[in-house]
């Protein structure tokens, strides 16, 4: 059985459970945070979460880990049977981890840990986040789903990491950044919410967030 290592705040932690809840993969959800120990450099080289276990041995990075799913279980359909879709699917999940989140994660420490971030920083995000949303804006459909009719990859991503980004700009620059583009994570969120997965997901998260809280 899989096992898959990391805690409920990380969105790509998120994103790999989702994946697994809504095929039905078997697996055991190991509680680590991120690590510079040899058993966790052993499996994951930089530390960071999400990583599994399989039978053949450790993987990292949330992507290559969805990859490996939908190549081992190729029963269930985590990407379209079309591979033109699939790599269109492939392509606005890239955007979201690549193009958004991982440019508006340099505004996480102001927006959420009572850090402050230089003016340098705040206006290089600014610029890169603006326009790499403009380019998204230009794939993605939201007719409900990302990709269009279909749920897909790229709604596991989107339901993980907009609202985060979405609350990071808010919280830094006073306005919603996907909102005022047009991107209306929350009703795409809302719908995506419906799913089992998603509504697994999110009370794990919370009551993470809540155990946190007491100490």
């Amino acid at each position: 059985m899989i096992k898959l290592y990391g805690f409920p705040l990380s969105n790509y932690f998120n994103k790999v459970k989702f994946v697994l809840l809504e095929h039905d993969i078997p697996f055991e959800e190991v509680r680590v945070n991120f690590g510079q120990d040899e058993t966790t450099l052993a499996r994951s080289p930089l530390g960071k979460v999400p990583y599994i276990d399989t039978d053949a041995g450790p993987l990292c990075e949330s992507q290559v880990i969805v990859e490996y799913l939908a190549s081992a279980y190729p029963d269930k359909p985590i990407f379209a049977a079309d591979p033109y879709l699939a790599a269109k699917e492939r392509e606005l999940a890239v955007f979201v981890d690549q193009h958004l989140e991982l440019v508006a994660r340099d505004l996480y420490k102001q927006a959420f840990f009572g850090g402050t971030i230089t003016d340098y920083t705040k206006a290089r995000v600014e610029k890169l986040l603006n326009h790499h949303i403009a380019g998204f804006k230009r794939i993605a459909k939201f007719a409900p789903y990302v990709s269009g009719s279909t749920f897909s990859i790229a709604d596991v991503c989107a339901f993980v990491s907009l609202p985060v980004i979405g609350l990071a700009t808010k919280a830094v620059y006073g306005r919603d950044f996907l909102l005022d583009a047009g991107i209306d994570w929350k009703t795409h969120g809302k719908k995506v919410g419906e799913r089992a997965a998603a509504q697994t997901v999110t009370a794990d998260r919370l009551a993470y967030m809540e155990a946190q809280k007491r100490g």
